[in-house]
């Protein structure tokens, strides 16, 4: 699995939780370079220090997906520390589920920001060192929320087909460079995004499939990995995957 993943860059989003941190160990030890960033300085920093400490290379910038010049500045401090950007993995995410009618309009925005905003901004730093370098993988974290519609989590889903959406335009507007793309759509895996939600009973329910039915945050890093290892003329497009019992 380490076959085409030793020595690559690779910057990620939302590092300081669930997914993103279970990825960057796993491709940390499979020999590439990491860049970690989120909000959570603290716990940034703490994960690029174990994984210098057993012998990998990372990276911790404290970075807002949702201002476009952190953004930048994370992608910069990435190329400057390393020498270039080969995976620029959008995995920064927010679900606050919440009826409709209960007009959570401050948690829409925040999920536009975040789970749209943040991935064109993470596509628009990483886009003219890809292109220069003519080789290049961008992965953007969907989920089936991004294939399926469900009550309840209207606007979340809508952003999720919402990367989709970017991902396949992406995919077909890069082809000249030679960089590759895939979209991760995963189900229930273990993570805080159970959390995000201010609606204490749409909290509990989420936390309730997840607790009955989420599997460990490797298995995306397993997912990531494997998109990644994939020889350079093979393109993983899209990967959906749900824990085996999760019915939705």
């Amino acid at each position: 699995m380490s076959q085409n993943i030793e020595g690559k860059v690779v910057v990620i989003t939302g590092a300081s939780s669930g997914l993103g941190e279970a990825t960057a160990r796993h491709l940390s030890e499979k020999g590439a370079k990491v860049a970690v960033a989120a909000r959570r300085t603290e716990r940034i920093e703490s994960l690029a220090d174990e994984i210098n400490d057993n012998g990998g290379q990372a990276l911790a910038v404290t970075t807002d997906v949702t201002e476009q010049e952190q953004v930048d500045e994370l992608v910069d401090k990435a190329a400057d520390e390393f020498g270039r950007i080969d995976v620029m993995l959008n995995n920064a995410g927010l679900m606050p589920f919440a009826p409709l009618e209960r007009r959570k309009i401050d948690e829409w925005e925040q999920m536009i920001d975040v789970n749209v905003k943040g991935v064109l901004y993470g596509i628009a730093a990483a886009l003219p060192y890809m292109k220069e370098q003519e080789s290049g993988h961008i992965i953007n974290v969907s989920s089936v929320a991004g294939h399926k519609v469900m009550p309840n989590g209207t606007v979340y889903c809508a952003t999720k087909h919402a990367v989709r959406a970017i991902s396949e335009g992406l995919r077909q507007e890069v082809k000249p460079y030679n960089i590759r793309s895939t979209i991760i759509s995963p189900g229930a895996v273990d993570s805080e995004l159970p959390q995000s939600s201010s609606e204490e009973d749409m909290r509990e329910t989420v936390e309730t499939l997840y607790e009955e039915n989420a599997i460990p945050a490797d298995s995306f890093a397993r997912a990531v990995g494997y998109a990644i290892s994939q020889p350079e003329e093979v393109d993983i497009n899209e990967i959906l995957y749900r824990p085996t019992n999760q019915e939705l």
